[in-house]
């Protein structure tokens, strides 16, 4: 599967090294705003093709899933785009600025029949099954609550203070512990509530969440651009409790039974950045013939996006687009 980067940025180069080195797929072309940035990025990455303009690179006939890697601001014209152009699309999290652009960009990619899909990385780990299956097979009992958090001091970035640039931790680092709960427990949310810290500039910095879901289940969440946290997950139950050692990319997952007592430690398979297994279930996908992979459907896309709109509407965040 040949792939053309779209962002010659920091997220783009992740891609380019990770593509190095992932079987059965490869970075063939990149697409910047500038000629002299594409051809450094190439030069750096050693991508044979490259290309002054998003649009150039979208003609390219060999080019068979495009990995939309610009801020999430600038995702929808590009996606658009590219999926009238017919090209199959990875779209960087989060996937839009909101659940409108959101629900364009799905319901073009059903009309047109291309394959796209949010690149929200832990929805497609080998973490997300080991956890799965010890939950089926009854280890911890019954899932009561649900913990995860994510915070990374990252407010000297623009992407994370400006509003135009969709700013703000929920979008950049807070979606991560949302999917981590959706992952584990789907249910429907019977009651959330939230409390949030707003910049200067109107941007939500740090933010906790507890979602009440059907089931006697809840779950709280924690995310923050202001500070480095330890970022651990945990999922009790009736009979156990099951914790991970960091919810974006999990290495160790260790089960307790009732009392604390240590069962076992499940050490994740290695992995080349983690990135590699998105692409790989792009790939199976779009063989199969599908518009969306199994790991990610459109329908929690979409689904997490109108939460976040949601939840921003409550704290006041807003953001150009919307």
């Amino acid at each position: 599967m040949n792939v053309g980067i779209i962002g010659a940025g920091h997220i783009g180069g992740k891609i380019a090294r990770t593509l190095e080195w992932t079987e059965g797929v490869t970075a063939i072309a990149v697409g910047s705003r500038s000629q002299e940035k594409a051809d450094a990025f190439a030069k750096e990455f050693r991508i044979p093709r490259s290309y002054g303009s998003y649009t150039a690179l979208l003609e390219d006939p060999d080019v068979d899933l495009v990995y939309v890697a610009t801020p999430h601001s600038h995702h929808f014209d590009v996606t658009m785009e590219a999926i009238r152009k017919g090209k199959a699309c990875l779209v960087e999290k989060a996937f839009m600025a909101n659940a409108r652009e959101t629900k364009a960009v799905l319901d073009l990619a059903k009309e047109k029949g291309v394959f796209v899909a949010e690149a929200i990385w832990t929805r497609y780990q080998p973490a997300r099954d080991i956890i799965n299956r010890l939950i089926s097979y009854g280890r911890i009992g019954k899932v009561i609550q649900i913990s995860a958090t994510l915070s990374h001091g990252v407010m000297h970035l623009p992407r994370v203070t400006r509003p135009e640039l969709c700013g703000g931790t929920l979008l950049d680092i807070g979606l991560y512990p949302l999917n981590f709960v959706r992952m584990v427990c789907d249910n429907p949310i019977e009651k959330i509530e939230s409390q949030c810290v707003l910049s200067d500039e109107g941007v939500d910095i740090s933010e906790t969440i507890s979602l009440a879901l059907e089931g006697g289940v809840l779950a709280v969440i924690q995310s923050s651009v202001c500070c480095e946290g330890f970022n651990t997950a945990s999922i009790a139950g009736t009979e156990g409790t099951i914790v991970i050692d960091n919810t974006n990319n999990p290495k160790r997952i260790k089960v307790f039974a009732k009392g604390g007592r240590f069962i076992e430690e499940i050490a994740v398979p290695e992995n080349i950045s983690g990135y590699e297994y998105e692409f790989w279930a792009c790939k199976d996908a779009m063989e199969k013939g599908l518009i969306e992979p199994p790991q990610m459907p459109h329908s929690e896309t979409l689904f997490l996006m109108e939460l976040m709109d949601s939840l921003r509407k409550d704290w006041g965040v807003h953001y150009p687009m919307d």
